[in-house]
């Protein structure tokens, strides 16, 4: 009877601790609402809402951090309102996520164009170029940026120095 009580307590105190397990989602599942925030956003951006995309976006990564997309997503915003530090960040944390993502390094390499860092954006062409061996829209994408230059929007005007 001793016997029978321990196992007894024993395959009660392993349900106990196994119960939060069997809610949870796995690490590669993004939760669905953060993933239909995101299709919403992307939607605004082609209707030409950014503030309003962004939102959505901040949203969705606030439903769920682990949506690397979305902040992909979010970073593509920051560059169109010429935001090209935000975007870099944003890029960082999707980096965080999964470094070798195509998308997240074209993004931050386009973004350190703009701002005149094209040395650290060829190394981000040569990291696409090593995770792609195939040829991917990404490497191309990137090296027409670099060999285009930062657009006269993103390059500061000479103003005059503090000492003027």
């Amino acid at each position: 009877m001793r016997i029978s009580m321990r196992f007894l307590l024993l395959g009660a105190a392993g349900a106990l601790v196994a119960s939060p397990v069997v809610g949870q989602r796995p690490d590669n599942q993004i939760a669905p609402l953060s993933l239909d925030l995101e299709r919403q956003a992307q939607r605004e951006v082609v209707a030409g809402n950014l503030v309003d995309a962004a939102g959505l976006l901040e949203t969705a990564l606030a439903v769920d951090p682990r949506n690397r997309s979305a902040f992909v997503d979010l970073a593509r915003v920051a560059q169109k309102q010429k935001l090209f530090g935000k975007a870099i960040r944003l890029t960082n944390k999707a980096l965080e996520l999964e470094p070798n993502d195509l998308d997240a390094i074209e993004v931050q390499g386009e973004a350190m164009v703009e701002l005149g860092a094209v040395p650290r954006a060829r190394e981000n062409l040569a990291k696409l170029q090593r995770i792609c061996t195939s040829g991917c829209r990404q490497v191309t994408q990137l090296s027409a940026v670099i060999s285009r230059g930062p657009t006269v929007a993103s390059v500061k005007p000479a103003g005059k120095s503090k000492s003027d």
